[in-house]
């Protein structure tokens, strides 16, 4: 195997700027899944909507996607009632959850049909836009979607961070690490 990896890296190095062939990344899921698994990525839970319709989830495909002006980068699976908010462009908030706080993860993970109440027993404010803001999670950032793209099952969208606010210092930001990169 480290025999047809060198060659096939002095193949490329013979080929400069030539796009990888498949026999180049004959990358198999048992060879690339692990890694991809590992890619650790903070804990969010998202939240959007006013009124009886907000609703909230949880997100772990987060990433900050630029300085000036502040952007955020967040995938949601296709297919879900979120993702269609999202694409009409509605303002969401994404919660910054800390290391203490699985309970959210319990409350949230499963996700909630429309029209379900996603907050109760949850301590609540709410932005100037009217979307919910879980009190005691360890910040915010109220944030617009600008774009979308899909990407295989979930689509990836682009959003301005508008305003934020770290609520607690006291804790480190849960982070989440897979075993597997191929699924939940």
């Amino acid at each position: 195997m480290a025999a047809e990896l060198l060659a096939i890296h002095k193949g490329l190095l013979s080929r400069p700027y030539a796009l990888a062939t498949a026999r180049d990344y004959a990358m198999t899921k048992k060879t690339f899944d692990p890694v991809l698994g590992r890619v650790p990525s903070g804990i969010f839970i998202l939240t959007i909507g006013v009124g009886e319709r907000a609703t909230g989830m949880l997100s772990s495909w987060v990433m900050q996607a630029g300085f000036e002006p502040p952007m955020v980068s967040v995938a949601v699976k296709l297919g879900r009632y979120v993702c269609d908010w999202l694409s009409e462009g509605q303002p969401f908030v994404l919660n910054l959850v800390g290391e203490s706080q699985s309970q959210l993860l319990k409350h949230f993970g499963k996700g909630f049909e429309p029209g379900a109440s996603a907050f109760e027993g949850l301590a609540l404010k709410h932005c100037p836009r009217g979307v919910p803001i879980l009190a005691d999670a360890l910040g915010h950032l109220e944030c617009e979607p600008r774009r979308h793209v899909d990407s295989g099952d979930h689509r990836i969208f682009l959003a301005n961070v508008v305003r934020g606010a770290l609520h607690r210092d006291d804790e480190q930001p849960m982070v989440h690490v897979r075993k597997s990169g191929t699924n939940y």
